[in-house]
């Protein structure tokens, strides 16, 4: 399964190829925004430790997602009661790269990295797409500042098959738009594809955002039947996210702090 919305989704992390002077050939798309999807869990010697030390490590984990915010776009799901290998997923969005790997390096350095965790973690980048997709002209090459607003995201990594690129590209054009038309009818699912070419093991990362988990059910369903699922060699694991407002809602919906902690 590729991204529903085709190339050019309403929150899709594309755009259109800049001109080419006469004569030349176009610039091929490259990476723009490095992106990374943590997904943690809490060990369970953590979640047994007396609750000052629960309290403590809840602290750090605070302190340090704000440090993610401040220094790039971060977006927090738990799923908790959606996966039983996960227990929340950090979503974090930088141009650069070292950006990410520091914030890394500084979890390994604290407590945290003994009581978490990582059972998955994906890197992409976003990347103008290679098809058109008329029916949402003029996207971009950078995710929006205000994505990861709606109530869930849907996360997966995906391969194609190596017969999807020994296609020509009009034949991959064509099955795409009947992709894309698809996609089209769920106007209520934004999508948000991003490219690993090369970084990590799958060849995209495809992020949903949406408020009906039904909604997004009903998509995937009828994606199935597309001429463009048969080209897919794997996608997944896939994994349901509830978007958390804060880093101290997060510590309590992962069971670090008591609920009346949390929330008076």
């Amino acid at each position: 399964m590729t991204s529903p919305h085709g190339a050019h989704g309403p929150h899709s992390a594309h755009t259109a190829a800049p001109a080419a002077g006469a004569g030349d050939a176009p610039r091929p798309p490259r990476g723009v925004q490095f992106v990374k999807f943590n997904f943690y869990r809490v060990r369970d010697a953590a979640r047994a430790a007396p609750a000052e030390r629960r309290a403590a490590l809840a602290r750090r984990l605070e302190a340090l997602l704000e440090r993610s915010s401040q220094r790039m776009l971060t977006r927090l799901y738990t799923t908790v009661g959606t996966r039983a290998d996960t227990d929340f997923l950090v979503w974090q969005v930088a141009d650069d790269l070292t950006t990410i790997s520091d914030w890394h390096s500084e979890l390994l350095a604290s407590p945290l990295a003994a009581a978490l965790a990582r059972p998955h973690s994906y890197l992409s980048m976003t990347m103008r797409s290679l098809y058109n997709n008329p029916l949402h002209p003029g996207a971009r090459e950078r995710l929006r500042e205000d994505g990861g607003t709606n109530g869930y995201l849907f996360v997966y990594p995906m391969v194609k098959s190596r017969a999807w690129y020994k296609l020509p590209h009009g034949e991959r054009q064509r099955i795409m738009d009947e992709h894309i038309a698809i996609g089209h009818r769920y106007h209520d699912i934004k999508i948000n594809t991003t490219y690993s070419y090369g970084l990590d093991d799958q060849e995209f990362v495809v992020a949903f955002e949406g408020d009906d988990p039904g909604e997004f059910l009903a998509l995937v369903r009828e994606l199935r039947d597309s001429e463009s699922s048969s080209y897919t060699e794997r996608d997944t694991p896939m994994f349901t996210c509830r978007r958390i407002e804060g880093a101290a809602e997060l510590v309590a919906r992962i069971g670090l702090v008591g609920e009346d902690a949390a929330w008076g």
